[in-house]
């Protein structure tokens, strides 16, 4: 590690949980980051900051006017362009030493499984359960795990599925795919307030940090937060032996 980096990242490395081992674990890690609006500004900016060596930002979105009210990491220049790689360049404003690869695409099939399976920990930034069920069956497949996050009105949720661990369960074991089609409500649809997605997407940050460099234990269970009464829930989820998805892959 260069003096440059020892000095950029002290705060992380005075921490004992993280360390310089802990540290040189994140600037060797690669993380795919699907989404780039409200949830995945938050969490690539932090990521960026943090020292994650490897940003992969996929969307293939464009920026809109009414993004910019949560969307932290566009501006009104940036309107018209993809998110994806106007997320690259605020990303590499805050930190021009990582890597960053840019697919401005949805991803799916052997694209989404081939990123899927290169990354260490994949965050689901998406809003769309058409999007959700594949990036979870791509991660069961490769055995990476997957940080997922949404966010509505005032309302968030994060999901740690930790695809390591034989006990883990799925996406698809907290909801099933045969039950859903692609009637997820959208902020578009309902709104949501503005520094909701920043705490979410904050929170998977944190989460993908701690999976990597080793730090503390990864986030168990469902955890969903009400922002209008300040309040957390968190309940426990256990894998579904009947999952069509996970079940199948590990039997």
């Amino acid at each position: 590690m260069q003096d440059s980096q020892l000095l950029r990242y002290s705060r992380q490395i005075l921490l004992p949980q993280v360390d310089i081992v802990g540290q040189q674990r994140l600037l060797a890690a690669r993380v795919l980051v699907i989404g780039a609006g409200g949830l995945g500004c938050p969490a690539a900016l932090y990521l960026a900051a943090a020292g994650i060596g490897t940003l992969v930002l996929a969307d293939d979105d464009h920026v809109e006017l009414s993004n910019l009210q949560r969307q932290i990491a566009h501006g009104d220049a940036d309107i018209d362009q993809p998110k994806a790689a106007s997320l690259a360049a605020s990303v590499l404003a805050i930190n021009p030493e990582l890597n960053v690869i840019v697919l401005a695409q949805r991803l799916n099939g052997n694209a989404l499984s081939e990123q899927v399976a290169a990354a260490d920990v994949v965050l689901d930034c998406t809003d769309r359960f058409s999007s959700r069920f594949p990036i979870n069956a791509a991660c069961v497949a490769a055995g990476t795990p997957l940080v997922s996050g949404a966010a509505i009105r005032f309302s968030g949720q994060l999901v740690v599925f930790d695809l390591r661990q034989p006990e883990s369960p799925c996406y698809a074991c907290l909801y099933a795919p045969d039950e859903l089609g692609d009637e997820e409500i959208t902020c578009a649809e309902s709104g949501v307030i503005a520094p909701l997605v920043g705490i979410i997407g904050a929170f998977q940050a944190l989460e993908a940090l701690k999976l990597i460099s080793g730090a503390g234990s990864a986030h168990r269970g469902l955890a969903t937060f009400d922002g209008l009464t300040g309040e957390w829930r968190r309940m426990g989820l256990k894998r579904d032996p009947g999952c069509q998805v996970c079940g199948t892959a590990r039997s």
